[in-house]
């Protein structure tokens, strides 16, 4: 990957892999699982198949957001990211919840003691997973995208249901009749694994839909740039909401109230300027001049 691409092509770069790998690992853990008499394996068979499902909304949402604005959209399409976040959280919530329910039904109902074959394939499960973790979660950050780390803990929370069902079934095949519902109750606890990191996905999401402050230093690393410029005396105010892959900022910026109107406007037009130049990823600034009380 170079430098020069748009930061969600990175992103789709790296969820066009997570489901070619996803759908692998569903069939395999699908097919070990329902041979091997183990719900926990095929739980995890789910949760990768629920995978799947969010990174292509992860992809969707990230392809719409790489367009540009026009009449409808003078800011952009870039909450289409945040909005795949959204759905991307809620999906594996609902994938916890459908775990859960079979869970607790497999704990409920006497069933075959899961086959010793099943624990061979979980192991590699668990690496595949959080090696994907790392990668797209990487790339995630690099980006700054929600969207893209939702789908990254998607494959850690993948991985985090494999090693919950290997303990479950490891239990189960060590204490032999009487200890088959272990691997259930590895899938209960990895429902609420799921759950809570869905809840720590979707908030941030959420915030940033609502334009909530972005949690950078952004703002703060702005001033110094924005006083920097000739002519500014200080900065009264600065907002800072992302959009998408880009940020907007909103500056009061003080200067001698004696200025023409002119000079005032050449002002505002430089510190937008080196602001961008400083920061690639801002989009746009808009800067309102403020007259210093005493110097006027």
């Amino acid at each position: 990957m170079t430098d020069t691409l748009h930061p969600a092509k990175h992103g789709l770069r790296s969820t066009l892999a997570g489901i070619i790998i996803n759908l692998c690992l569903a069939a395999i853990k699908g097919i070990v699982g329902i041979a091997g008499h183990s719900y926990a394996l095929v739980a995890d068979a789910i949760e990768s198949l629920t995978d799947v499902f969010s990174s292509l909304i992860v992809y969707f949402g990230l392809r719409v957001a790489m367009r540009p604005p026009d009449a409808n959209h003078p800011y952009g399409h870039g909450k289409a990211e945040p909005m795949a976040a959204v759905v991307v959280s809620i999906a594996l919530f609902l994938a916890a919840v459908a775990i859960a329910f079979e869970s607790i039904h497999e704990i409920l109902t006497p069933h075959t003691m899961p086959a010793r074959f099943t624990l061979i394939v979980l192991p590699l499960v668990v690496i595949a997973k959080e090696a994907m973790f790392r990668f797209v979660n990487r790339v995630g950050n690099s980006i700054d995208s929600g969207a893209v780390k939702s789908d990254a803990w998607h494959h850690r929370s993948d991985a985090i249901t494999s090693a919950l069902a290997f303990v479950g079934i490891s239990i189960a095949l060590i204490g032999g009749p009487g200890w088959e519902s272990a691997d259930d109750w590895a899938a209960l606890l990895a429902s609420g694994v799921i759950t809570y990191n869905a809840f720590l996905l979707l908030r941030p999401a959420i915030l940033e839909l609502g334009d909530a402050q972005p949690g950078t230093r952004l703002d703060r690393e702005i001033r110094p740039v924005t006083i920097a410029v000739p002519g500014v005396i200080d900065v009264e105010k600065c907002f800072v909401r992302k959009m998408g892959f880009d940020y907007y900022v909103d500056l009061h910026v003080i200067v001698d109230g004696s200025l023409p109107v002119r000079q005032g406007h050449e002002i505002a037009h430089k510190v937008k300027d080196a602001i961008r130049e400083a920061y690639p990823r801002v989009a746009d600034v808009l800067v309102h001049i403020e007259p210093h009380p005493t110097k006027s």
